[in-house]
Protein backbone atom coordinates (compact mmCIF):
# COMPACT_ATOMS: atom_id res chain seq x y z
CA UNK A 1 0.00 0.00 0.00
CA UNK A 2 0.68 3.61 -0.56
CA UNK A 3 2.06 5.81 1.95
CA UNK A 4 -0.70 8.16 1.59
CA UNK A 5 0.47 10.46 4.34
CA UNK A 6 3.70 10.20 4.31
CA UNK A 7 5.58 13.45 5.28
CA UNK A 8 1.87 14.56 6.39
CA UNK A 9 1.31 16.09 10.15
CA UNK A 10 -1.66 14.23 11.95
CA UNK A 11 -3.51 15.39 15.25
CA UNK A 12 -5.67 12.38 16.70
CA UNK A 13 -7.07 13.87 20.06
CA UNK A 14 -8.35 11.24 22.52
CA UNK A 15 -5.57 8.43 20.91
CA UNK A 16 -4.93 6.11 23.53
CA UNK A 17 -7.56 3.79 22.92
CA UNK A 18 -10.05 2.07 21.00
CA UNK A 19 -10.57 3.93 17.76
CA UNK A 20 -8.32 6.78 18.34
CA UNK A 21 -5.60 4.52 18.76
CA UNK A 22 -6.24 2.00 16.02
CA UNK A 23 -6.13 5.02 13.76
CA UNK A 24 -3.28 6.63 15.14
CA UNK A 25 -1.55 3.47 14.28
CA UNK A 26 -2.87 3.33 11.00
CA UNK A 27 -1.59 6.89 9.81
CA UNK A 28 2.10 6.52 11.48
CA UNK A 29 1.40 3.51 9.55
CA UNK A 30 1.36 4.94 6.35
CA UNK A 31 3.93 7.50 6.78
CA UNK A 32 2.47 10.14 8.74
CA UNK A 33 4.12 12.09 11.95
CA UNK A 34 1.03 11.80 14.64
CA UNK A 35 0.69 13.99 17.59
CA UNK A 36 -1.95 11.76 20.00
CA UNK A 37 -3.58 13.02 23.43
CA UNK A 38 -5.30 11.60 26.07
CA UNK A 39 -5.85 12.48 29.71
CA UNK A 40 -3.97 9.88 31.67
CA UNK A 41 -0.04 9.90 31.35
CA UNK A 42 0.21 5.71 31.87
CA UNK A 43 -1.81 5.01 29.15
CA UNK A 44 -0.51 8.32 26.73
CA UNK A 45 2.73 6.56 27.31
CA UNK A 46 1.83 3.18 26.20
CA UNK A 47 -0.32 4.49 23.39
CA UNK A 48 3.04 5.76 22.16
CA UNK A 49 5.38 3.03 22.37
CA UNK A 50 1.89 0.53 20.59
CA UNK A 51 1.45 3.40 17.78
CA UNK A 52 5.23 3.61 17.28
CA UNK A 53 7.18 5.73 14.49
CA UNK A 54 7.03 9.61 14.35
CA UNK A 55 4.50 9.73 17.08
CA UNK A 56 4.35 12.14 20.01
CA UNK A 57 1.73 11.97 22.86
CA UNK A 58 0.72 14.97 24.61
CA UNK A 59 -1.05 14.65 28.20
CA UNK A 60 -4.19 16.87 27.93
CA UNK A 61 -8.34 17.16 28.08
CA UNK A 62 -9.38 18.59 25.22
CA UNK A 63 -12.47 20.06 26.86
CA UNK A 64 -9.07 22.47 28.86
CA UNK A 65 -8.65 25.37 26.24
CA UNK A 66 -5.64 25.10 28.26
CA UNK A 67 -4.29 21.81 27.22
CA UNK A 68 -5.36 22.44 24.09
CA UNK A 69 -3.01 25.52 23.32
CA UNK A 70 -0.27 23.06 24.47
CA UNK A 71 -1.03 20.57 22.23
CA UNK A 72 -0.86 22.89 19.00
CA UNK A 73 2.63 24.65 20.68
CA UNK A 74 4.03 21.00 21.10
CA UNK A 75 3.09 20.32 17.35
CA UNK A 76 4.63 24.09 16.32
CA UNK A 77 7.70 23.48 17.81
CA UNK A 78 8.57 20.29 16.27
CA UNK A 79 6.51 20.81 12.65
CA UNK A 80 4.96 24.09 12.39
CA UNK A 81 2.31 22.47 10.43
CA UNK A 82 -0.93 20.72 10.52
CA UNK A 83 -2.38 18.06 7.39
CA UNK A 84 -4.87 16.45 9.27
CA UNK A 85 -6.77 16.61 12.36
CA UNK A 86 -8.98 13.65 13.59
CA UNK A 87 -11.16 15.28 16.28
CA UNK A 88 -12.09 12.25 18.35
CA UNK A 89 -12.12 12.91 21.76
CA UNK A 90 -14.65 12.11 24.06
CA UNK A 91 -16.95 10.01 25.95
CA UNK A 92 -20.58 9.82 27.46
CA UNK A 93 -22.15 7.83 30.66
CA UNK A 94 -25.96 6.42 30.92
CA UNK A 95 -28.32 8.98 32.21
CA UNK A 96 -32.44 8.50 31.73
CA UNK A 97 -34.08 11.71 31.16
CA UNK A 98 -35.53 12.41 35.19
CA UNK A 99 -32.03 11.29 36.31
CA UNK A 100 -29.67 13.76 34.20
CA UNK A 101 -27.71 16.11 36.65
CA UNK A 102 -26.11 19.56 35.60
CA UNK A 103 -22.64 17.82 36.26
CA UNK A 104 -23.71 15.05 33.55
CA UNK A 105 -24.51 17.91 31.06
CA UNK A 106 -21.68 19.74 31.50
CA UNK A 107 -19.06 17.54 31.40
CA UNK A 108 -20.67 15.21 28.59
CA UNK A 109 -20.88 18.90 26.24
CA UNK A 110 -17.51 19.90 27.34
CA UNK A 111 -15.53 16.64 25.98
CA UNK A 112 -17.40 16.19 23.01
CA UNK A 113 -18.71 19.69 21.77
CA UNK A 114 -16.53 22.19 23.48
CA UNK A 115 -13.41 19.97 23.20
CA UNK A 116 -14.03 19.54 19.25
CA UNK A 117 -15.18 22.91 18.18
CA UNK A 118 -12.08 24.41 20.02
CA UNK A 119 -9.61 21.49 18.63
CA UNK A 120 -10.71 22.74 15.37
CA UNK A 121 -10.38 26.15 15.79
CA UNK A 122 -6.65 26.64 17.40
CA UNK A 123 -5.90 24.20 14.62
CA UNK A 124 -6.35 26.48 11.95
CA UNK A 125 -3.61 28.97 12.18
CA UNK A 126 -1.22 25.78 11.99
CA UNK A 127 -3.77 23.88 9.21
CA UNK A 128 -2.36 24.02 5.65
CA UNK A 129 -4.86 24.99 2.99
CA UNK A 130 -6.19 22.11 1.50
CA UNK A 131 -6.29 20.02 4.75
CA UNK A 132 -9.01 17.90 5.86
CA UNK A 133 -10.74 17.84 9.18
CA UNK A 134 -12.72 14.29 10.56
CA UNK A 135 -14.77 14.34 13.48
CA UNK A 136 -15.91 11.76 15.27
CA UNK A 137 -19.83 11.65 15.46
CA UNK A 138 -21.83 8.70 16.05
CA UNK A 139 -25.06 6.43 14.94
CA UNK A 140 -26.89 8.11 17.95
CA UNK A 141 -26.84 11.05 15.86
CA UNK A 142 -29.81 9.74 14.09
CA UNK A 143 -30.93 6.96 16.01
CA UNK A 144 -32.25 7.07 19.38
CA UNK A 145 -30.87 5.00 22.31
CA UNK A 146 -32.62 5.12 26.00
CA UNK A 147 -30.82 6.88 28.43
CA UNK A 148 -28.24 8.25 26.30
CA UNK A 149 -29.92 11.55 25.30
CA UNK A 150 -27.29 13.75 26.32
CA UNK A 151 -24.69 11.85 24.51
CA UNK A 152 -26.57 11.84 21.46
CA UNK A 153 -27.27 15.86 21.58
CA UNK A 154 -23.69 16.63 21.45
CA UNK A 155 -22.98 13.80 18.59
CA UNK A 156 -25.63 15.55 16.39
CA UNK A 157 -24.02 19.03 17.19
CA UNK A 158 -20.93 17.31 15.92
CA UNK A 159 -22.44 16.46 12.69
CA UNK A 160 -23.85 20.00 12.47
CA UNK A 161 -20.69 21.37 12.85
CA UNK A 162 -19.20 19.52 9.65
CA UNK A 163 -21.90 20.74 7.40
CA UNK A 164 -21.30 24.85 8.72
CA UNK A 165 -17.89 24.71 8.47
CA UNK A 166 -16.68 23.63 4.88
CA UNK A 167 -18.98 26.90 4.16
CA UNK A 168 -16.48 28.38 6.74
CA UNK A 169 -13.48 27.73 5.41
CA UNK A 170 -14.38 26.91 1.93
CA UNK A 171 -11.78 29.38 0.71
CA UNK A 172 -8.81 27.77 2.26
CA UNK A 173 -10.49 24.24 0.69
CA UNK A 174 -10.11 22.61 3.83
CA UNK A 175 -12.58 19.53 4.44
CA UNK A 176 -14.75 18.69 6.94
CA UNK A 177 -16.36 15.29 7.22
CA UNK A 178 -18.25 13.43 10.08
CA UNK A 179 -17.20 9.65 10.84
CA UNK A 180 -19.93 7.98 12.76
CA UNK A 181 -19.04 4.51 14.19
CA UNK A 182 -21.99 2.06 14.95
CA UNK A 183 -21.19 -0.78 18.11
CA UNK A 184 -17.58 -1.14 18.12
CA UNK A 185 -15.96 -3.16 20.44
CA UNK A 186 -13.55 -1.26 22.50
CA UNK A 187 -12.77 -1.17 26.21
CA UNK A 188 -14.43 2.03 26.47
CA UNK A 189 -17.83 0.40 25.07
CA UNK A 190 -17.03 -2.53 27.12
CA UNK A 191 -16.98 -0.45 30.14
CA UNK A 192 -20.27 1.65 29.41
CA UNK A 193 -22.11 -1.58 29.10
CA UNK A 194 -20.63 -3.04 32.70
CA UNK A 195 -18.03 -4.79 31.73
CA UNK A 196 -17.61 -8.52 31.82
CA UNK A 197 -20.39 -10.54 30.80
CA UNK A 198 -22.99 -7.97 30.94
CA UNK A 199 -20.91 -5.88 28.40
CA UNK A 200 -20.83 -9.12 26.37
CA UNK A 201 -23.78 -10.05 26.11
CA UNK A 202 -24.96 -6.64 25.39
CA UNK A 203 -22.68 -7.04 22.07
CA UNK A 204 -24.00 -9.73 21.29
CA UNK A 205 -27.83 -8.71 21.70
CA UNK A 206 -26.52 -5.80 19.62
CA UNK A 207 -25.21 -8.22 16.84
CA UNK A 208 -28.46 -9.38 16.00
CA UNK A 209 -29.34 -6.03 15.67
CA UNK A 210 -26.74 -4.99 12.85
CA UNK A 211 -27.18 -6.70 9.18
CA UNK A 212 -23.63 -7.74 9.23
CA UNK A 213 -24.14 -9.68 12.25
CA UNK A 214 -21.49 -8.70 14.48
CA UNK A 215 -20.06 -5.66 16.13
CA UNK A 216 -17.59 -3.52 14.31
CA UNK A 217 -14.32 -3.67 15.35
CA UNK A 218 -11.77 -0.14 15.62
CA UNK A 219 -9.11 -0.99 12.66
CA UNK A 220 -12.08 -0.96 10.99
CA UNK A 221 -13.39 2.14 11.71
CA UNK A 222 -9.94 3.60 11.01
CA UNK A 223 -9.95 2.60 7.56
CA UNK A 224 -12.63 5.32 7.12
CA UNK A 225 -11.03 7.62 8.68
CA UNK A 226 -7.95 7.12 6.69
CA UNK A 227 -9.81 7.89 3.54
CA UNK A 228 -11.89 10.60 4.47
CA UNK A 229 -8.68 12.12 5.63
CA UNK A 230 -6.78 11.13 2.13
CA UNK A 231 -7.09 12.84 -1.27
CA UNK A 232 -8.69 9.91 -2.40
CA UNK A 233 -12.02 11.20 -0.63
CA UNK A 234 -10.60 14.76 -2.39
CA UNK A 235 -14.79 15.44 -3.20
CA UNK A 236 -16.03 14.52 -0.33
CA UNK A 237 -16.79 17.28 2.04
CA UNK A 238 -19.40 17.50 4.69
CA UNK A 239 -20.62 13.96 5.18
CA UNK A 240 -21.60 11.82 7.66
CA UNK A 241 -20.12 8.26 7.06
CA UNK A 242 -21.35 5.46 8.35
CA UNK A 243 -19.56 2.35 9.56
CA UNK A 244 -22.43 0.81 11.21
CA UNK A 245 -22.56 -2.37 9.18
CA UNK A 246 -25.84 -1.35 8.25
CA UNK A 247 -27.55 -0.89 11.33
CA UNK A 248 -29.09 2.98 11.04
CA UNK A 249 -29.97 1.96 7.34
CA UNK A 250 -33.06 -0.49 7.95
Amino acid sequence: MAARFENKVVIVTGGTSGIGLATAKAFAGEGASVFITGRRQEALDAAVKAVGGRVTGVRGDMGKLADIDRLYDAVQQKHGHIDVVFANAGGGEFAALGSITEEHYQSTFDSNVKGVLFTVQKALPLMRDGGSIVLTSSTTSISGTPAFSVYSATKAAIRSFARNWILDLKDRHIRVNAISPGVTDTAGLNELFGGGAQAEGTKDYLAGLIPAGRVGQPEEIAKAVLFLASDDASFINGVELFVDGGQVQI
